[in-house]
């Protein structure tokens, strides 16, 4: 692969990936909303090259600009929250199906789509019903493509460990929603990057579906535990039930950056681990990476 254009390359994930086809001789096109916030990837050291391009993937007309001549795209297309500029629907939707149907025209060979595990069209989240809506209208347009589906991600600028750890920071006691019993799969992120790679290379991944998860499973309440344990900040931890937390996340998503929302306690109801019959990492020959041994070099 000679160029590779990397949509939403400036994002935790995103920035593992570029930083990994930088490495390896490739020339990396990142398609972001804001470049200025992305100028940190322009000093990533390496054979390869970043150039990076101002793109809206809900604007037709930006995609098919930044995905000229390129020979792969990965799409890292999605949001944790709503705002009145970027909804689900919009974002992690329809953005997959013009991306696909530009990259068709295109005539990409390689398209790559990480989507998220729990993706269902008929989830009460609005979150993982859009992923799913997503992953089926790129795949109407280019059946070859590859999707991924990873679990919560970890890594030094991970949303989740260092949610809470700082959150240990200033609170006495964190909270167990729903009693914390939801069970998670935590993969590393330097195995998805890996996964990237592997596929880019392989023509045997074309239109097929991997679901991305570490070694171990944990329950939400183990990875509080994990968290406090490593960053040693002992907390009261705090049973919250969903029909209580409900009534905090809906006065949360009044702030610009909420830390909870309802669409999120609908995901913290469904169990996020890989399914017994789903292509996995083993499938491409990676071998996967406990958070235990990486959280205590950034925690």
């Amino acid at each position: 692969m000679n160029k590779v254009v990397v949509l939403g390359g400036s994002g935790f994930i995103g920035r593992e990936i570029v930083t990994s086809l930088v490495s390896n001789n490739v020339n990396v096109v990142v398609g972001c909303r804001d470049p200025k916030k992305a100028r940190f990837l322009e000093k990533i050291e390496g054979n390869g090259s970043v150039n990076i391009i101002q793109t809206d993937v809900t604007n037709r007309g930006d995609v098919n600009k930044v995905i000229q001549h390129a020979d792969a795209i990965v799409s890292l297309v999605g949001i944790l929250f709503e705002s009145r500029k970027n909804t689900f629907d919009a974002v992690q939707a329809n953005a997959p199906r013009v991306i696909s149907e530009e990259a068709k025209k295109a005539g990409v060979k390689k398209l790559i789509h990480i989507s998220a595990l729990g993706a269902d069209r008929f989830s009460l989240s609005k979150y993982a019903s859009s992923k799913a809506i997503g992953e089926d209208l790129l795949l109407e347009k280019f059946p070859e493509a590859t999707i991924l589906r990873p679990s919560i991600v970890f890594g030094k600028d991970d949303n989740f460990f260092n949610k809470f750890s700082r959150m240990a920071t200033f609170s006495p006691f964190l909270p167990l929603i729903g009693g914390g019993r939801t069970l998670f799969q935590p993969v590393y992120v330097k195995d998805v990057s890996s996964a990237v790679l592997r596929i880019l290379d392989s023509t045997e991944t074309n239109g097929k579906l991997y679901e991305l998860g570490g070694p171990s499973i944990y329950s939400f309440k183990e990875l509080i535990d994990l968290t406090m344990q490593i960053s040693k900040k002992p907390r009261l931890l705090w049973n919250l039930p969903f029909w209580l937390a409900h009534l905090q996340a809906r006065c949360m998503e009044i702030l610009p950056n909420p830390i909870l929302t309802c669409d999120q306690l609908e995901l913290l109801k469904r169990d996020n681990i890989v399914s017994e019959e789903a292509l996995t990492l083993s499938d491409l020959d990676i071998s996967a990476t406990d958070c235990r041994l990486i959280l205590p070099t950034y925690l």
